[in-house]
């Protein structure tokens, strides 16, 4: 509250606690629109004013900044102003302008769910419904604005393309609106989920899409790596393509706005090249790790200096390693699951392949929304083909994925398997030899009792016989034999006349 009045936050606040519910939603959805029209038409306001020659007045300009917002919603937008005179439909949408639109509608989604559940409770199916509806009934004006300019967008496209981004965002702002609730499911997608099995569904499938999501993020954290590797190596040329667009410094800032806003597309063609697909440049070429088809003339962009081309080497198939990093975590996350679980082989097999189906699908709705038109002819396709990608990226995580799980599994799992049968083999292996010691030595017991009792019995004749060495061995003469030597050492003076009697 000031001296003039209310600003528009205490306004808008005010107007959602008196209309909770779907009207609070509708006005949400309305704003949201509001703020990202006004955002692009600041930005193009300002390439417009700080351009040397403008071509046209603040009229066009504004429905540029219109037609801009809808592609930010993935829109197709068809340009009338061309060299040939040919309308060329222009479908390439950058998308981290789609950020933007998204953020709104989920956060005034948002709002309105916590407003309309602190004041009455409303459903928020209610408020869902109201945000969108407001959305939508101001992006049908500025879509009827935008078609009096030479930028005129596609109908159904623009109609398809903003209930999509609409409905999506303020779900999700709706649901976390009201404290990210994981309670029962909505009754048709319940008795959609009653029709598949249990197992499936309260086990293996929350399993297979985190492992699938981890698997996503590795491959766009490499499609990341792999653009950047690009850029670099190709350095050179990305510098004189950028020089080559534009001479004044208005242009060459709205063409690095632009390279900036196509980055999540970059990222995302590259992994689509790294998956071996590789991306379509244009009617009838092909970048690839195996090589580039085609020889079409490319427009001078940075972006697209940085593809590329000619036959494949070791470094360009170097890139496969972003698929095998990808699979690999798909099998660990899925094998850490299943053995907190105690999961067999079998039921991890078949996590891992609904995981490769879930990350084929959502790389493939990727790989369409980061590629569209550019005109006609030449430029009619750019970007890669979605199912290709898809089926790529199913085929790199069971190839690689199902043998590393079931690998991992059983490498986990040895010392509650092999581990008991190595203990049980050396327990029977020491058994063995103990009977065999004792066996030995039992035989020698016995022949040595043999032969003692087939030994023949000692003379006693024989015995009392004398032997000549049993005078000098004989314990009772060694006397005698010590002073016999003596006196055999001694002068002759002393010696007696007379030898022993026995010698």
């Amino acid at each position: 509250m000031t001296g003039r009045g209310l600003s528009l936050p205490l306004l808008l606040n005010r107007a959602r606690e008196r209309a909770p519910g779907p009207a609070a939603g509708a006005l949400g959805g309305a704003v949201a629109a509001g703020l990202g029209l006004g955002v692009c038409a600041v930005l193009v306001m300002v390439l417009w004013i700080s351009s040397p020659y403008p071509d046209s007045g603040p009229g066009a300009a504004l429905h540029t900044a219109a037609a801009l917002w809808l592609i930010a919603h993935g829109a197709e937008i068809v340009r009338t102003d061309t060299l040939s005179g040919v309308p060329a439909p222009m479908g390439l949408t950058p998308l981290l302008l789609l950020a933007l639109p998204a953020w709104l509608v989920h956060r005034a989604a948002r709002d309105a769910a916590e407003d309309a559940e602190n004041a009455a409770g409303a459903e928020g199916i209610g408020v869902w419904g109201g945000v969108v509806l407001g959305y939508l009934l101001v992006g049908a004006a500025a879509a009827a604005y935008a078609g009096g300019g030479e930028m005129r967008p596609s109908w159904v496209s623009c109609g398809a393309h903003l209930a999509l981004v609409v409905a999506v965002a303020a779900g999700t702002g709706v649901w976390t609106g009201h404290g990210r609730p994981r309670g029962p499911l909505p009754g048709a997608l319940r008795r959609c989920t009653d029709v598949l099995p249990r197992v499936f569904v309260t086990e293996v499938l929350p399993v297979a899409a985190r492992a699938a999501a981890a698997g996503l993020l590795v491959l766009v954290a490499g499609g990341a790596l792999v653009m950047a590797v690009g850029l670099v190596w190709h350095g050179g040329d990305v510098r004189e393509s950028f020089v080559r667009v534009t001479g004044a410094w208005s242009g060459r800032f709205a063409v690095l706005l632009l390279c900036v806003a196509l980055v999540p597309n970059a990222v995302l063609w590259g992994a689509a090249y790294a998956l071996g697909p590789g991306v379509v440049l244009g009617a009838g070429q092909t970048a690839g790790p195996l090589g580039s088809s085609g020889s079409a003339l490319l427009p001078a962009f940075p972006l697209l200096a940085a593809v590329p081309s000619g036959p494949g080497t070791p470094f360009t198939w170097a890139v496969a390693l972003v698929p095998v990093t990808a699979a690999a975590t798909v099998a660990w996350f899925v094998t850490g699951a299943g053995e907190a679980a105690g999961w067999t082989r079998g039921r991890i097999a078949y996590a891992v392949t609904v995981a490769a189906g879930l990350c084929g699908a959502a790389m493939a709705c990727l790989a369409v929304a980061s590629g569209g038109a550019l005109g006609v002819a030449a430029l009619s396709a750019f970007g890669p083909v979605g199912w290709l990608t898809g089926a790529a990226t199913a085929g790199w995580v069971l190839a690689v994925g199902l043998p590393v799980a079931l690998t991992v599994r059983w490498w986990r799992g040895r010392d509650a398997v092999v581990g008991p049968r190595v203990s049980a083999w050396s327990d029977a292996l020491r058994d063995r030899r103990r009977r065999r010691a004792e066996d030995r030595a039992r035989a020698r017991a016995v022949g040595a009792q043999q032969a003692q009792a087939q030994a023949p019995a000692p003379d006693a004749a024989a015995d009392d016989a004398f032997e000549p060495f049993d005078y000098y061995f004989d314990e009772s003469s060694r006397g005698e034999r010590w002073a016999f030597l003596k006196d055999a050492s001694a002068p002759a003076s002393e010696t007696p006349a007379d030898p022993p009697e026995r010698l």
